[in-house]
């Protein structure tokens, strides 16, 4: 029983052949990315292989449907400003931090969309659900501002932070302190680590 149950839980195999066609080897049919898009919507799990290198490349296709809709037109979902924000933090100090932000925050968000949709039914009814959102956004951005604040000493170029340390007279005369600039290193590892613990928390508390 166990066996068919990790069996269920297995992925679906995808291939992508050269031609850029899409083969389901659990229906043993070719697929397009509206296929897939479904599949995701439904909650079924699956991965991408290239078929020549084995490589894979779940998340390059992942990024292609997300292409594919928002090209559709009507309502999309990526605002601009998130996405210059998005492709600024590429090559950033906070390139690490990003990810888990925006999966934690999506992570939130979709354990309350059951409310969120409650809310938005009950707008018919002349009640305002944007409230209540906010609310969430509200939350969500005082997590980020908290991840913002442990790095204001070291990143620059985030509104409001705080100055730069002062160096010592005697090391700046000197030239740079190599035991200084590790001892910052270590600080900065220091705190990367307790923000991972503080992300993590948030996503064990939702």
């Amino acid at each position: 029983m166990a066996d068919q149950d990790d069996e269920v839980k297995k992925p679906v195999t995808i291939k992508k052949y050269a031609n850029r066609r899409l083969y389901n080897t659990s229906t043993s049919t070719y697929v397009t990315l509206d296929h897939l898009s479904q599949m995701v919507k439904e909650g079924i799990d699956f991965v991408v292989y290239d078929a020549k290198s084995g490589d894979d490349i779940t998340r390059q296709v992942l990024t292609h449907i997300i292409v594919e809709e928002e090209s559709k037109g009507g309502q999309t979902l990526l605002p601009i400003g998130f996405l210059r924000h998005l492709i600024s933090f590429y090559g950033d100090s906070l390139q690490t931090v990003v990810p888990n932000y925006l999966e934690h925050t999506m992570q939130s968000f979709a354990q309350n969309q059951d409310q969120m949709r409650s809310y938005m039914d009950e707008a018919v009814g002349g009640l305002n659900p944007f409230g209540q959102l906010e609310d969430v956004g509200k939350k969500n951005m005082a997590m980020f501002e908290n991840a913002m604040k442990m790095f204001a000493p070291f990143y620059q170029g985030v509104p409001g932070q705080a100055p730069k340390p002062t160096q010592d007279p005697v090391a700046t005369s000197a030239g740079p302190d190599k035991e200084a600039e590790s001892e910052k290193l270590d600080i900065l590892r220091a705190q990367l680590d307790a923000m991972q613990k503080q992300l993590d928390g948030l996503a064990r508390d939702d």
